[in-house]
């Protein structure tokens, strides 16, 4: 008993620092694990509170459980706050798998009890063999090598004192204390996934080798020391590379793993793995290609990855009857305003004003976005112009043509690209007496 608290007492010192003046939420099942974890914790001295959920998943045992862990918290003066979940329900709204919609409960009302009463952390009861478990779950899974770092001590506000026990251990000590806990049936069932890893894959690793587990544990704590000097590393890479919301692609293919350096920053924008693969596959081309994620839009144009936010609403077109200030409906402000023509007037050479002769500008106007065939005559020139081309001359990328806005008069001539040019059909000219000057914001 006393080797077992301290095996514990030296693992938290050195892997998983829990204060010793805050308050530990212990998230308490019942099982063995959870139990081992609140005695373990009292006895060390930690001030804990404890949380059950109540899943209503396997009828009179989900009311066992909570019936076990009330009378345990009673017996043991720790005060016990308790959840019910219909968590089929919740899964079959949000279309999920009854384990990960239990998960999702069950973290989310953990965060919020331990924001309400003030805890440090939530302490869960996961052990050696779990972590091994995962390594095995995740490598057959696919999820790369954070995943193979197995079950990290202290994460995110989650915190595995017992990280390094093994589950004999564990009962071990419970039988010591003279404490019992509940089993849930539904761990000896191969009908998921880690069950079967538990009890069907596991029982063959040791059967090869009797201390599988540990080694694979053991591996798992390596693996996550790398993560953390390869992370490090990323990180210092993802800041040369990305720069105002792009990746100059000479300079991706310069990094020592520039599919990963590309991956890491696309993942952190909802591309999926998929999607990084395929971005990657076709940084060469000369071709304008263009992916969607969820969040955002990601272009490749003349050798440069531009990585911007979806807009969250379509523009709305803004109409401007008369003299005043007008705001539209995703943020546009409008100012117009007239005044008399002076000798000494001198059109506006800021990008978001336009000076226009009044008396050729027919109202109501109409802020925009740019539409295939749209044409102006740019100040200046006599001729008239596809304002894709002269948007194309002006180097913008696609998703700059996209939001380019234009102003057009009652007759649907443009009279502005907003903040590139106006229309030398509307120009000031000295025969002019009027001036209507519009502002953008």
């Amino acid at each position: 008993m006393d080797r077992f608290l301290k095996k514990i007492s030296d693992y938290i010192a050195v892997k998983c620092p829990l204060d010793r003046d805050a308050l530990h939420l212990v998230a308490l099942s019942g099982g063995a694990d959870s139990v081992a974890l609140l005695l373990s914790l009292r006895a060390l001295g930690y001030r804990v509170e404890a949380a059950h959920c109540n899943f209503h998943l396997r009828g009179e045992e989900s009311d066992r459980d909570e019936a076990f862990c009330k009378s345990l918290c009673e017996s043991k003066g720790v005060t016990l706050h308790l959840a019910h979940f219909d968590t089929r329900a919740f899964a079959s709204l949000r279309r999920m798998s009854i384990e990960m919609a239990a998960r999702e409960l069950r973290y989310d009302w953990f965060r919020r009890l331990a924001h309400d009463i003030g805890a440090a952390d939530i302490c869960v009861g996961h052990h050696l063999e779990d972590s091994a478990e995962t390594v095995i779950l995740n490598l057959v899974r696919g999820t790369g090598i954070h995943g193979l770092a197995g079950i990290q001590p202290l994460v995110g506000g989650i915190a595995r004192p017992l990280l390094g026990c093994t589950r004999k251990e564990i009962e071990e000590y419970l039988h010591g204390v003279g404490q019992n806990y509940v089993v849930d049936s539904t761990n000896m069932e191969e009908d998921a996934q880690r069950n079967k890893i538990r009890l069907s894959v596991v029982p063959l690793l040791c059967s090869i080798n009797t201390a599988a587990q540990n080694n694979i544990a053991r591996t798992a704590e390596y693996v996550g020391e790398a993560c953390r000097v390869f992370d490090a590393a990323m990180e210092q890479s993802v800041e040369r590379i990305f720069v105002d919301g792009k990746i100059n692609v000479s300079d991706l293919k310069q990094e020592i793993s520039p599919e990963y350096v590309l991956y890491t920053i696309l993942s952190r924008h909802s591309f999926s793995s998929a999607q990084a693969g395929d971005v990657f596959s076709r940084i060469d081309s000369s071709d304008t290609l263009e992916w969607q994620s969820s969040t955002h839009q990601l272009l490749l144009s003349r050798g440069v990855l531009i990585l911007e936010e979806r807009e969250k609403a379509p523009f709305a077109d803004m109409k401007i009857p008369m003299e005043g200030r007008y705001v539209g409906q995703n943020g546009e402000v409008v100012a117009v305003s007239f005044e008399e023509a002076t000798a000494d007037f001198r059109a506006s050479c800021l990008p978001f004003e336009a000076t226009l002769d009044a008396e050729k500008v027919r109202f109501p106007l109409t802020l925009r976005r740019v539409a295939d065939g749209d044409r102006f005559v740019p100040y200046g020139m006599r001729g008239s112009r596809l304002i894709s081309d002269f948007l194309t001359d002006r180097r913008l990328n696609l998703f700059e043509k996209r939001r380019q806005l234009v102003l057009v008069d009652g007759e649907g001539r443009i009279v502005w690209v907003v903040g590139l040019r106006t229309d030398n059909r509307f120009a000031v000219t000295k025969a002019t007496k009027r001036v209507v000057r519009i502002v953008h914001k």
